[in-house]
């Protein structure tokens, strides 16, 4: 069985928004702070959840810099830590049931392990869209989150966009699995098919024994076939008058009848011929000499 378009768009989403919330997690890049009156020009802050790191043009990213407002006590970055860092676990806990749900190496997938997974995995989304809309909603509020005064400028950095595609990601990815939960719906409430119908007197239905036959040929393993055996057959009809047939004559030469017939029946006749001779003499005959 080919795998579901929904179970295959889930596992596609779900690997991204894992990617993409790890590095928005990991990464310093959710506030850009530019525009220091005591620093160069081009010197930009960047500012995440664990750490905050300095550029400059003419030098190296320098990171693991001193929190001198108070960013890192702030409660949007300290929600935003404890929910980010859940958020992956229940990522991973989604892939896992996903995986097992979909099971690519067998011919039917487990409908209910997949659509559990993709409600673990939407709730996971969830609990990483809550810290990234709440961060960027007080971005610039330096009260919230502290920040040096004007004329420094706070932007939207690299890693709150990050965040935003990942839980994203993982919300479509949790919806395309919660699908699956459809065939194992569908199934389950489907109508019991009615039971047998009840016969009344009118639509009875009468079952004759059928004759066993006897097959005229009987095939074998070698492909050769032989008659049937005498005691199987049936006699055939006879068709006309029985004729009448002469009775069977008796032979005195058991050698050979017809020449022995034929030799008795001449020597019979010459003896007949020479015993009325007028004579009455018993000379021999003709035929003897």
């Amino acid at each position: 069985m080919r795998t579901p378009v929904v179970m295959t768009l889930g596992m596609v989403f779900a690997p991204c928004g894992l990617l993409f919330n790890l590095t928005s997690t990991l990464a310093p890049g959710w506030r850009l702070v530019k525009g220091f009156l005591d620093q160069p020009v081009d010197v930009e802050l960047y500012q995440g959840l664990w750490d905050m790191c300095r550029e400059q043009s003419s030098s190296e990213r320098e990171c693991g810099q001193q929190d001198k407002w108070g960013y890192f006590e702030a409660q949007p970055v300290l929600v935003a830590r404890a929910l980010m860092v859940t958020s992956l676990a229940v990522t991973v806990l989604g892939l896992l049931l996903a995986s097992l749900g979909v099971r690519c190496w067998q011919d039917e997938p487990n409908f209910v392990l997949a659509g559990l997974s993709g409600l673990v995995l939407f709730v996971a989304g969830l609990l990483s869209l809550i810290p990234v809309s709440w961060y960027n909603h007080f971005l610039r509020d330096r009260d919230v989150l502290p920040a040096p005064a004007s004329p420094v400028t706070v932007q939207v950095s690299y890693s709150l966009v990050l965040g935003y595609l990942g839980s994203c990601l993982l919300l479509l990815g949790g919806f395309s699995l919660a699908l699956s939960f459809a065939p194992w719906c569908k199934e389950r409430h489907k109508a019991p098919s009615a039971g047998p119908r009840r016969s009344s007197v009118s639509t009875i239905r009468v079952e004759w024994p059928e004759p066993e036959l006897t097959p005229a040929i009987k095939y074998y393993s070698d492909g050769q076939h032989r008659p049937l055996p005498a005691q199987h057959r049936k006699p055939k009809p006879k068709v006309g008058f029985p004729m009448p047939r002469p009775p069977p004559k008796a032979y005195t030469n058991s050698v050979d009848v017809l020449a022995g017939e034929g030799w008795e029946a001449a020597q019979s006749q010459d003896s007949t011929s020479c015993s009325s001779h007028p004579c009455g003499s018993t000379l021999p005959c003709d035929s003897d000499l």
